[in-house]
């Protein structure tokens, strides 16, 4: 399913995606009696027209068409996809905060994103790996474990 949701992704008007790691499984951080989680991190080109908004837009109607439903925070869910980064645009309010506030906590989107772009300097000033030297993590081949 998250291969035919990338793809997906990047039949969005305005929208190219450049680049997507390998697909990590993931032990659940909060709510542990779940099912591991499948993550990636996709590298989108958008044009001057998509919004951080208009783009939040078109990724949730696909989590809707994928079969999301918000029944249970953190809880099982077919498809989740965030934002967690839009140039060096931010936001702090309403349904959309950019940065993204927990990926610094959180080795499932640092790994990935290092993979991408391992020169790419986060907004609090730290590359990827130097953000993931700082969390309690274990990685075997594409599997994450994280203590919370």
């Amino acid at each position: 399913m998250l291969k035919r949701a990338i793809g997906r992704i990047g039949e969005i008007p305005g929208v190219r995606a450049s680049a997507v790691s390998h697909i990590y499984l993931t032990e659940p951080q909060d709510l542990k009696e779940q099912p591991w989680f499948a993550n990636c991190v996709m590298r989108l080109a958008c044009r001057a027209e998509v919004s951080p908004y208009g783009l939040l837009d078109e990724l949730e109607s696909i989590e809707t068409e994928f079969g999301r439903t918000r029944e249970v925070r953190f809880g099982p869910r077919s498809l989740d996809i965030d934002i967690l980064l839009f140039g060096d645009r931010t936001s702090g309010e309403g349904r959309l905060i950019l940065p993204h506030p927990r990926m610094r906590e959180r080795a499932f989107v640092l790994l990935p994103l290092a993979e991408l772009a391992p020169a790419l300097r986060l907004p609090w000033g730290e590359t990827p790996a130097e953000a993931l030297s700082r969390l309690d993590y274990r990685c075997e081949g594409l599997r994450i474990w994280q203590t919370d």
